[in-house]
Order: structure tokens, then sequence, then C-alpha cells
């Protein structure tokens, strides 16, 4: 029997399988059994090259890289040229873009690449319409726009959800704050700061069995499920921010359209009339999570026009240093910020001081200074 066939044979023991907690136990030790087969059929064995395959992989370039993923058809081209400028193929019929066509916009001083990449199916997470490199370039983003069809959003998006998620992507989620241990002998221990309501410790010991670990301390720091143990053991999961564009509103009402924006995580727009382009990209970069950091040289104005872009949680004056040069580091004594970071302005720190966007820097390493004033 070949490795689908297993999956199809577990999925449809799971479907007929009735869920209540006489049944968590069974279900689990599945759910255990159908993620190793998964990771079995995404990274095969043997020598025939797995990567993403011709046309697929894209050097990263900007700060950032936002992938468009959706089924053929739902405008993710037209979005992708009118956004960037890049002419990706456009038509009325299917299947249009055949590789992944890459581009950079400019916003807000950060250089952020999109990549637009070719429609996926169902079934595209066992490997179907080439759905295995499409979803391989999407785990490489720092965003997924998924594009849907205002007129059918919420069965597409469940479809497209599910085929990430075949994939190891995780959608608006955060890891699960679970550690699992391996040791020598002592069988299995599981501790929890947390009252847990959906696993009891013979269930974390069937799932641990899957995975022939039989020793091993389990720490809990959250009410966690099956899925997200089995997550942290399996250690391969990759958790992305994802907005979902809902193309094409000039074809709905205005009363439609309010129900539309009532879907978590969504902007509505219109990729050929360009509507709602500001809201989108405002949302791209709250999701982003980027900070701009401005410099000024000694006796100088700031310099708004060209910010160093950092990710929010690598924003210490440290980080921004080694943004612009490691050897900045080797002599730092300390740095001068003014802006909402700080209380006072000027106020001296250290490299260890945590900058907020729009910042701008002058530290003093030896007879070069470097500080940091926010924006007025």
């Amino acid at each position: 029997m070949s490795t689908l066939e297993k999956i199809k044979e577990i999925e449809a023991e799971m479907a007929r399988t009735q869920k209540n907690k006489a049944t968590s136990y069974h279900l689990g030790i599945l759910k255990a059994k159908l993620a190793k087969l998964r990771r079995e059929l995404l990274t095969p064995s043997g020598g025939g090259g797995g990567g993403p395959g011709v046309g697929f992989d894209v050097a990263k370039t900007g700060v950032a890289r936002v992938g468009f993923v959706g089924f053929p058809s739902v405008g993710k081209s037209t979005l992708m040229s009118k956004l960037t400028g890049t002419v990706s193929e456009v038509g009325a019929y299917e299947f249009t873009t055949l590789t992944t066509v890459p581009g950079v916009i400019q916003y807000k001083g950060a250089k952020i690449q999109m990549l637009d990449l070719p429609g996926i199916i169902e079934g595209a997470k066992d490997g179907k319409g080439r759905g295995r490199q499409v979803i391989a370039v999407a785990r490489t983003c720092s965003l997924i726009f998924i594009v849907l069809d205002v007129l059918k959003p919420l069965g597409d998006k469940k479809i497209i959800e599910r085929e990430l998620e075949g994939f190891g992507i995780r959608l608006n989620k955060q890891p699960p704050a679970i550690t699992v241990k391996k040791k020598e002998k002592g069988g299995i221990n599981v501790t929890s700061t947390v009252n847990m309501t959906y696993l009891d410790t013979d269930q974390v010991k069937a799932i641990l069995g899957e995975y022939k670990m039989h020793n091993a301390d389990v720490s809990f720091r959250c009410d966690a499920t099956t899925d997200d143990l089995i997550d942290v053991i399996e250690g391969n999961r990759i958790y992305i921010p994802c907005i979902y564009v809902l193309n094409k509103i000039d074809q709905i009402s205005i009363e439609e359209l309010d129900i539309i924006y009532k879907i978590p995580h969504s902007i509505p727009i219109s990729s050929h009339h360009e509507w709602n382009f500001d809201d989108l990209l405002e949302k791209m970069w709250e999701y982003l999570n980027l900070v701009r950091i401005y410099t000024k040289p000694k006796g100088q104005l700031p310099d708004y026009s060209a910010p160093v872009v950092m990710r929010r949680g690598q924003n210490a004056v440290e980080d921004f240093c080694n943004s612009i040069h490691k050897a900045l580091l080797k002599d730092f004594k300390h740095a001068l910020v003014w802006g909402s970071s700080v209380k006072h302005n000027p106020q001296k720190v250290g490299k260890e001081h945590v900058l907020q966007d729009e910042d701008v820097v002058q530290a003093r390493i030896l007879t070069v200074i470097v500080v940091i004033i926010k924006k007025t």
C-alpha cells in the first residue's frame, strides 16, 4: 500500500469516528500516524531531488517576502501587477501563471518582495497540480496573501487552509508553549502550569509512543490540543501571518460587503479597479511587524529617506548596529536616543535598548556617534 493510500485510509477512519471524550485517545493516535505519513509523503527519501523545482525557487530580496496563494483565476496576477508594476501574465482562463513571478514594492521606506505563485488546486498537499512546489515556496514567506473570489470566499478559504496546514504551515497562530525533552530513562513525565482540558497523561503517552518516545519530560504552558502536541514533536511547522484578500468586490452589493468585512484577518479589494489598496498595504505592514529606524550623522539632520527596517523583536540597538555593519559593535560605547522608546530627550542607552518605530540613530563608537530621533 502506498503512502497516499495509507493517508486516505486513516482520513476515512477519522471521518467515520465520532468525536467525543471516549474516542479522543484513538483519534490522537490516528492524528500522530497521519502526521508521520504526511512527513514521509512531503519529504520523500532517496536522491530524486526534493527542491522546489524549476521556476519556483526565487532568490530573496528586501526585508520581507509576501506570497500570493489562491485558486486559479481569482486575480492574483492582476493584483501583483497593480501593486508592483511587474508583468505577470493575466488571462480569463485557469492556470495562466505557471511559475513563480517575483516583484518588489517600496512601502514606508521598506523594500518588500512579492511572489505571484501558480494557482493551487484541492489535493495540492498530496502533490496534485505541482501543489507541493507551490506550497514549499509559501513556507519561505514572511506573510501570505490568500486571494479569494469574494463570491465564494468561505468554501475556498477552508480548502486552501487545509492544503497549507497539510504542508505544515500554521496561519495566524503562535507556536504552542510545549516543551518535549528526551531522556535516557525514567519514562514519561508530564507537567503543566495550566488546567488541561483537551489532553490527559494517557493521551500524551500514547502520542509519544507513536514516535517511539518512551522516556521524556513534557511541559505544558498552555491548554494544548492533540494537534498542538503533534506539531511540537514533528518540529517542522512554520507559523506565518496571513491576510485573506477578498477580490472582485465590484461584483457584490454594499450589504454583502458589510458581511464580508466581518471575516477575521481579511481585506476586501478590487484588483481591477484598484479599490482599497491603501487598507491592504497598511494591514500588510501591520502583519509584517516591521520597525523603521532613521539614522542621523553627527551635525546633520536625520535621513528620513532611507530607514533601516527591522523586524519587531529584533529591534534593539545591537540589532540596528549589526544591520549597518557588524564592526560597529566592536568598539560600541553607547547610543543617544530621542523618541518614543525613551523617557528623556536625549537619553544615553546601551546596546540592549529596544527601539520603537520611527526612532532615529547616532551611537558613540570611539570617535563615531550614532543617534536615534523620532520623526516629527
